[in-house]
């Protein structure tokens, strides 16, 4: 009787604190199952402006540069890309993984449970594959956890190959779009610039003038030319006065000359300042060097668009990104969990701070029945 009220005085002990802990420390010693980790250490690298001499001659601290500025966002892509369902499914059809975590050999606790729907499936895999980001490096860091040391490297290796194949599948996506959009610029250019062309060839047909800045060019020279024909006969009326009479025959010649040149200049000056087609050509040489200037911003639009194109064609056709494996995955050699001892020691805590709030209320409940 005396045992039995001590076993009734120290029940919460045994059963919060002593079954417990033996309980698992007989699951850590004899069923716990080991579990290896293969890491890996990645980083994305921008090639597509690297020449090949450029590439060939950079080092280690090149190569830490480009990873140290990937960019941010495909770093977080890749991450989560990794703990997808499109990962997991690409795995399970390369590795047979579900086979492999629903094995019997594997201990009840960590087992994947049989037939385990696809989301319990994905979020199983998620635990078991570990991927930490630092953003100061550039560096991805992942760990991939599995049964046996072979099969933790093999899922590993097949991680960091399909993130690859994704990260190059990502880019050129990206590098279509961009042809596409490239290739739409170029028609549109064509299109401005077949417009701007139809625009001064209808005013050229319009007010019947080729080029009115040419026209103006050549009514200015055509007037310069009168004007000096003109001084050379006033110089030689002048000449021809000092010695002959009014009537002689070549005074009268020369204002002959004279006043027929006036009449020229003041016909080529009308002409210039005349409405042609209606508007004057003063006017028409401003519209047409507008429509011309129009054309030939068209023309450099089109030259920018084509050259813009054909960049996004060759990036459709190369890598433009890397995948750089820093750490290549490792074959682990011993099992990286469970951590048994502290485990164990977690879970004995864990089982005393429970019996200690236990006792706590109990001894609050007799306090408040006394």
């Amino acid at each position: 009787m005396k045992k039995l009220a001590q076993l009734r005085r120290h029940w919460p002990l045994l059963v919060f604190v002593i079954l417990p802990s033996l309980l698992a420390g007989l699951y850590y010693s004899l069923v716990a199952q080991d579990r290896y980790a293969s890491r890996a250490a990645i980083s994305v690298r921008d090639i597509s402006g690297m020449s090949s001499s450029s590439s060939t001659s950079s080092g280690l601290g090149s190569l830490i540069g480009g990873s140290a500025s990937a960019a941010f966002g495909d770093m977080l892509s890749l991450n989560a890309y990794i703990h997808s369902s499109q990962m997991l499914q690409r795995l399970e059809e390369r590795l047979q993984l579900r086979q492999h975590y629903e094995s019997p050999a594997v201990d009840f606790v960590y087992r994947l449970p049989k037939d385990a729907p696809a989301e319990k499936f994905l979020a199983y895999f998620v635990s078991r594959v570990d991927v930490h980001f630092d953003d100061l490096t550039g560096v991805l860091v992942v760990e991939a956890q599995a049964f046996d040391r072979e099969m933790s490297r093999k899922l590993n290796q097949a991680i960091l190959e399909e993130s690859e194949r994704f990260l190059n599948d990502y880019m050129h996506r990206i590098a279509d779009e961009r042809r596409r959009f490239a290739e739409s610029e170029v028609e549109s250019s064509k299109k401005r610039l077949q417009a701007a062309k139809k625009e001064v060839l209808e005013f050229q047909v319009k007010h019947r003038l080729l080029d009115p800045v040419l026209q103006a060019s050549a009514n200015s020279s055509l007037t310069a030319s009168l004007q000096a024909t003109l001084s050379g006969h006033e110089t030689a009326l002048n000449a021809a006065l000092a010695y002959l009479s009014e009537d002689s025959y070549q005074v009268r010649n020369l204002r002959s000359q004279i006043a027929a040149t006036k009449a020229q200049i003041a016909a080529e000056s009308l002409r210039a300042t005349a409405s042609t087609g209606g508007a004057q050509l003063a006017a028409l040489q401003i519209e047409y060097q507008a429509l011309v200037s129009k054309a030939a911003f068209a023309e450099e639009a089109l030259k920018t668009a084509q050259i813009s194109y054909e960049s996004a064609r060759m990036d459709t056709m190369r890598k433009l990104k890397t995948l750089v494996v820093m750490e290549p995955p490792t074959l682990p050699g011993l099992a990286a969990y469970p951590k048994r001892l502290y485990d164990f020691l977690s879970f004995f805590v864990g089982c005393l701070m429970l019996f200690t709030i236990v006792k706590l209320l109990i001894a609050t409940v007799l306090e408040h029945q006394d």
